[in-house]
C-alpha cells in the first residue's frame, strides 16, 4: 500500500468498499497503528501513534462515520478538549459560540452553535464535522466521505472551502464515491483495490471510466433506463400523505405514491425530507395530517408499527437507526423479519442463516462470515445489510432515505437496478436522495420539499436539476402546490497549484 500526497493539491482516494481506504487514513490520523511500512511528512519520517500526534504534525480527519457528542451543543463538538477558556480555568461560553459561529459561516451553514447535536439532520452533523476539522490549523485535511449526506449546492460550497485551504504548503486527501465530484475537486487520483495500490493518475488527462475499472477490476454495466411505471390506475395509492404538519417544521404536505412506482423526495439540506419520512412511519409525532395505505387511515405511533403495516424505512443515519453494530450480520439482515423467521415462538436459526445468505449473495456484501459483527464491516457494506434487511421484511411500501450513502459506484449500479426491480415487482418506493442525477436517473416522479412545505412535484421527463433547484431555492415565496392526484403526480403550478511533496 502506497500513496503520496504532494502539497497545494487535492489527491482523491477511491476504492470499491472494503478497499481499505478508511483504513488507510485511520493510521494516517493515529487511530490504527500501522503493522508495517514508514509514514514521511515533508520528507521526515514520523510515527503516528495517536490521533493527538497527529493533530500535532498537522493532519486533521473528517470521519466517514461522525465522530460526535450527541449530547453537546455543536460550538462545544466542534472545539472539544480545545475549549477557550477565560483565567485559564473556565471555559468562556460567549468565546466558543463565537468562534463556533465564525466557522459555521465560513462553512456556509446556518447552524445556531448552541443546538444539540443529537438534533441535527445527517447533513448538519456532516457539517458539524468539517467547521470541526477546520478548526485545528492542519496542513494534511483527510476528508472521507465528505459530501455524502450533502446536496449539490452544498457541495459546491465545500469545494470553495478545499480550494481555499490548499496552498503550496497544504493539501487534501479526498475520499469519494461520487466520480464526477472527484473529476470536479481533485488534482490527481489513488486507486485501492482489495487494500492494495494500483496506481495513481492525473484526473486531467484520464476518463472517468478507466478510473472505474481500475477501482473494480472489471467492467461497470450500467442499469437499463428506468421502466415506465406500470400502475393500477383503478386502484389506491399504496401511500397517501394528506396535510401532514409537524411542531418543529413541516407544513401540510401532501403526496401520493402508487405500487409500481418510484418517487423521489429533493430539496436543500433542512428542507424536510427526512423529517416527513419519519412522521410518516411514527417515528416523530406529528400535529395534523392523514396517512392511508391502500385507501385505508392508519395510524402509526412507532417505526415497529408501521414496518408491522408494511412500510419499510432505511434511515440515513444506518449507524444508530439502521443497526445494531454489535451483532453479526446475519441477526441484522433478520431483525425486522423475527416471525417469519420463527416458528412456535422459537426463532430458527437455519432460516435466518439461509436469508443471511442470500442476501450477503444477492447484494454482494464484503464479509469475512455472516457472523461477523456488523461494526467491522465498510461503511458501504453497513449499508447494504441494511437494504437486506428491509428486502427480507418484504415490505409493500419501501422508503430509502440516501440509500446509496458511502456506496461506491460498482455497488451503486447495483441498488440501481435492486431498486428498478423492485418497483417493477409492484412496491411502492420512495428515494430520499441529496444526489440529484441520482434521483432524475431513479425516480418516475420527483416531490420537491423547501424550508418544511411541499414546493412542488415533477414528472421525470420535465425533472432536471434546474428545475429542482428552482423549486426548492424558491422559499418562502414558492407557491405551495396541491397534493398530487393519484394518477398524476405532474407538478401543476480548481486550480492547478505547485507541488511539494508531504
Amino acid at each position: 500500500m502506497q500513496l503520496t500526497l504532494h502539497g497545494g493539491e487535492v489527491l482523491g482516494l477511491i476504492g470499491e468498499n472494503g478497499a481499505g481506504k478508511s483504513t488507510l487514513m485511520q493510521i494516517l490520523s493515529g487511530i490504527h497503528p500501522p503493522d508495517a511500512g514508514r509514514i514521511a511528512i515533508n520528507g521526515r519520517q514520523v510515527e503516528i501513534l495517536t490521533p493527538k500526534a497527529a493533530e500535532t504534525l498537522g493532519v486533521s480527519i473528517i470521519h466517514q462515520e461522525f465522530n460526535l457528542a450527541a449530547d453537546l451543543s455543536v460550538a462545544q463538538n466542534i472545539f472539544l478538549g480545545r475549549e477557550p477558556r477565560s483565567l485559564g480555568m473556565f471555559v468562556s461560553d460567549a468565546t466558543l459560540n463565537g468562534r463556533a459561529a465564525a466557522l459555521l459561516e465560513r462553512v456556509g451553514v446556518d447552524l445556531d452553535p448552541r443546538t444539540r447535536v443529537g438534533d441535527l439532520t445527517v447533513a448538519g452533523q456532516q457539517m458539524v464535522e468539517i467547521a470541526k476539522a477546520l478548526s485545528v490549523q492542519s496542513d494534511i485535511l483527510i476528508m472521507d466521505e465528505p459530501t455524502a449526506a450533502l446536496n449539490d449546492a452544498e457541495v459546491a460550497a465545500l469545494h470553495d472551502i478545499i480550494r481555499g485551504f490548499v496552498s503550496p504548503t497544504t493539501g487534501v486527501i479526498y475520499i469519494s464515491n461520487r466520480m464526477e465530484e472527484l473529476k470536479r475537486i481533485t488534482d490527481r487520483i489513488t486507486v485501492l483495490r482489495d487494500g492494495q495500490y494500483i496506481d495513481t493518475v492525473d484526473t486531467p488527462d484520464t476518463e472517468l471510466r478507466t478510473v472505474i475499472a481500475m477501482m473494480v477490476g472489471r467492467e461497470i454495466t450500467a442499469a437499463e433506463e428506468l421502466a415506465p411505471a406500470h400502475i393500477d390506475a383503478a386502484a389506491p395509492p399504496a401511500l397517501e400523505v394528506e396535510g401532514l404538519s409537524t411542531k418543529r417544521l413541516l407544513r401540510d404536505v401532501s403526496f401520493s405514491v402508487r405500487r409500481g412506482e418510484i418517487l423521489g423526495f429533493a430539496g436543500l439540506m433542512g428542507a424536510g425530507r427526512t423529517e416527513v419520512a419519519r412522521a410518516v412511519i411514527g417515528a416523530d409525532p406529528h400535529t395534523a395530517g392523514t396517512i392511508r395505505l391502500d385507501g385505508t387511515p392508519v395510524r402509526l405511533a412507532s417505526p415497529a408499527a408501521a414496518a408491522a403495516a408494511g412500510i419499510g424505512y432505511l434511515s440515513e443515519d444506518r449507524k444508530h437507526l439502521g443497526l445494531l453494530l454489535d451483532r453479526s450480520v446475519a441477526d441484522n439482515i433478520a431483525l425486522s423479519s423475527l416471525p417469519k423467521l420463527s416458528t412456535a415462538g422459537f426463532v430458527r436459526t437455519g432460516a435466518i442463516r439461509a436469508a443471511a445468505l442470500s442476501a450477503v449473495d444477492t447484494l454482494r456484501i464484503k464479509t469475512p462470515s455472516i457472523g461477523q459483527q456488523v461494526k467491522n464491516l465498510s461503511g458501504g457494506n453497513q449499508q447494504k445489510v441494511v437494504i437486506g434487511k428491509w428486502l427480507l421484511h418484504d415490505s409493500g411500501v419501501l422508503i430509502f432515505d440516501e440509500p446509496t450513502r458511502g456506496i461506491d459506484v460498482g455497488a451503486k449500479e447495483e441498488i440501481y437496478a435492486l431498486l428498478q426491480s423492485l418497483a417493477e415487482q409492484g412496491k411502492a418506493i420512495i428515494v430520499i436522495s441529496s444526489e440529484l442525477p441520482e434521483v432524475l436517473r431513479l425516480c418516475h416522479h420527483v416531490a420537491v420539499m423547501s424550508e418544511g412545505r411541499f414546493a412542488g412535484t415533477l414528472d421525470a421527463a420535465e425533472a432536471s436539476q434546474e428545475s429542482i433547484m428552482e423549486l426548492a431555492t424558491a422559499h418562502s415565496q414558492v407557491t405551495v402546490h396541491s397534493a398530487p392526484q393519484p394518477t398524476d403526480t405532474r407538478d401543476r403550478g480548481g486550480p492547478r497549484h505547485e507541488h511539494h511533496d508531504h
